[in-house]
């Protein structure tokens, strides 16, 4: 399952993200009509609850939340890979089949649908919508609009379509139910990944918009689009701010999976050129809640009078993700990184405690799985099932996978640093790559060069170190900063030397790996293959995974993938922070326990407390 974050943010197309391997149990009849899916276990929540343990059932309905976003915006479209989407647009204007429970990893409760079933060979899934659904014009949700969603979708989106590639069909096979057939079996994730489609209207996508076309689901739009989640667009200022109004009679306030939910009458995301001035917005009272994301930052700048006098709450949140991967990454498309000993050469070039210790007061942890903070990452030497499966690829991947436990390499002194970037030249060196004249040339005597792309300034500091270290090993490298529609359209079409990206993953991974480092995704335009893999022994791992039919196979084929995309090198590991750390305004409330996979949760869960917003008015002498 597909878990995003990162570029896509966690309010737009994040909110259909992250998907998983295992359904929980042994295979079911075709009639069994499961209430929920988990794919690590069984599901918390039985059929007859009333609502979630993470939320306030009871929490009162109200107020204005205020959100920064960084860049800007030119489309209320999330589902094309043109144009900048607003932020929220795809987790709170759409609903979906099925709904995330946000202290459960990979589990899904019916939303739209009210049950869901499966053939003992997961060779289809059938979906039983509820009698309630209704978009915002008041025309209920449709068989009809279920199938052309994923249809529609499939077209807009090249993330979509490899997603959902094994579904062949949909069709109605009863007045409120649609059934997906699957062109393979055994494939225990796609009657979840299905769960998390959202539910288009028909009739709106093909009939004529504002300007008298009919609507292009591909294309970007400013037009508010019709959905029938928790909030509608209220107000858009092109490029500056997007506002969202609770959907007062919204068809499912008190269904289980959504009591104690969305509290906030307005939502408003109000756009920053870049971090700095959102910052200062926030300590000045003009933003209500900020999620941090510098170590510098909140070692140092959180100092303010309100913060001192409690104003200002300042508070670390445990996150019990896995670790998303965030790392450098280099545009395998490009010759300079062909060769997996330049990409080993270039982490040893890279000296994260140095940074950590000059720029993060040691507060970060790095990077050392694509699975980090779970037990899918690989670990000591392959053993047991895992080692089965490398077995089967032994000489077809690197040697090291079987001999050598895989670790980055470590920088506890000078000495240390010195020695690793003695490594990076000897890796260099049998690259074809050698130091002339202070230069790192090939055999045609060009300097290889290295363009770091970046969209937000904080960034040119952090990378200022590392570019320095590669200039001592004779590399051409400098950051570049554009702006971030810029940023996104070359991200897009893979038009880069070397970018920051975050890989979030779920705990039960599964089809969503095609897209980040499958073959079939490397040339696609808008993929998450940033890095430009095209190996097929990745590609068998994967197809492992998505047909694993346990929870110990999926670990397994999990740690063996990790293991081998490790050691080709294809990445530079960064750093994460197992915390949340968020700092508000004391105007909010929220129940006593949070969400363990999603603890900074504040728009699903957080409410505006009447009495703390009027106090501090008052005090602020509004």
């Amino acid at each position: 399952m597909v878990q995003r974050a990162t570029s896509l943010v966690k309010t737009g197309l994040s909110a259909f993200a992250a998907l998983a391997v295992l359904l929980s149990g042994n295979a079911q009849a075709d009639d069994t009509h499961h209430h929920a899916l988990s794919l690590v276990g069984e599901p918390k929540f039985g059929p007859d609850f009333e609502h979630f343990d993470w939320v306030n059932p009871d929490a009162p309905k109200g107020g204005t939340l205020r959100v920064a976003a960084l860049g800007s915006f030119d489309s209320l479209n999330p589902f094309t890979i043109k144009g900048e989407v607003a932020n929220g647009i795809g987790s709170l204007v759409y609903d979906s089949l099925m709904t995330g429970s946000l202290d459960e990893p990979s589990t899904e409760y019916g939303l739209v649908a009210e049950w869901v079933s499966y053939p003992e060979d997961y060779s289809s899934a059938t979906f039983q919508l509820r009698e309630a659904p209704r978009f915002h014009d008041g025309k209920p949700i449709t068989v009809e609009d279920v199938i052309f969603s994923l249809e529609a979708v499939k077209k807009a989106h090249p993330l979509y379509n490899l997603y959902y590639k094994n579904v062949i069909s949909a069709e109605k096979v009863g007045e409120r139910q649609v059934k997906f057939t699957f062109d393979m079996k055994g494939n225990r994730e796609l009657p979840q990944i299905l769960g998390q489609l959202p539910v288009l209207p028909k009739h709106f996508w093909e009939a004529n918009g504002r300007d008298g076309e009919t609507r292009d689901l591909s294309k970007t739009t400013m037009e508010p689009p019709l959905g029938s989640g928790p909030y509608r667009i209220k107000e858009v200022n092109p490029g500056r701010e997007v506002i969202y109004e609770r959907v007062e009679d919204y068809w499912a306030k008190d269904l289980p999976v959504r009591r104690g939910m969305y509290n906030m009458d307005e939502v408003r995301f109000i756009y920053f050129k870049d971090n700095t001035p959102a910052f200062e917005a926030f300590l000045a009272g003009l933003v209500d809640y900020r999620q941090e994301s510098s170590a510098n930052y909140w070692a140092t700048r959180y100092t303010t009078d309100a913060i001192k006098s409690g104003k200002i709450k300042k508070e670390q949140l445990k996150d019990g993700s896995v670790a998303p991967m965030q790392a450098f990454v280099f545009n395998t498309r490009r010759k300079q990184f062909a060769d997996p000993r330049v990409r080993r050469a270039l982490n040893y070039a890279f000296n994260f405690e140095a940074m950590n210790k000059s720029l993060f007061y040691g507060s970060y942890i790095r990077v050392g799985s694509y699975f980090d903070n779970s037990e899918l990452a690989a670990k000591g030497l392959p053993e047991g099932r895992e080692l089965e499966i490398l077995n089967g690829f032994k000489d077809r991947v690197p040697p090291e996978v079987f001999t050598e436990v895989w670790q980055n390499p470590k920088n506890d002194s000078p000495t240390d640093f010195r020695n690793n970037l003695r490594m990076a030249m000897g890796l260099l060196k049998e690259a074809g790559w050698t130091l002339k004249d202070g230069k790192l040339v090939d055999a045609s005597g060009s300097q290889m060069a290295i363009e770091f792309l970046i969209a937000q300034p904080i960034m040119e500091r952090i990378i200022g170190a590392y570019i320095e270290d590669l200039k001592k090993i004779g590399i051409d490298a400098r950051a570049r900063l554009v702006d971030s529609s810029q940023y996104q359209r070359r991200l897009e079409n893979f038009d880069f030397d070397s970018v920051t990206a975050t890989f979030s993953q779920s705990h039960s991974p599964g089809n969503e790996q095609r897209e980040f480092w499958g073959t079939a995704a490397a040339d696609k335009p808008g993929s998450r293959n940033l890095v430009g893999i095209k190996n097929p022994v990745v590609d068998e791992l994967i197809e492992l995974l998505v047909q694993a039919k346990s929870r110990e196979e999926v670990v397994a084929a999990t740690r063996a993938l990790d293991r081998v995309l490790l050691w080709n090198h294809y990445l530079v590991p960064q750093w994460h922070f197992p915390f949340d750390r968020i700092a508000s305004w004391d105007i909010f409330g929220r129940a006593e326990k949070l969400p363990s996979q999603a603890p900074s949760a504040v728009i699903n869960t957080w409410w505006i407390d009447k009495a703390k917003a009027d106090k501090l008015k008052n005090e602020r002498g509004m």
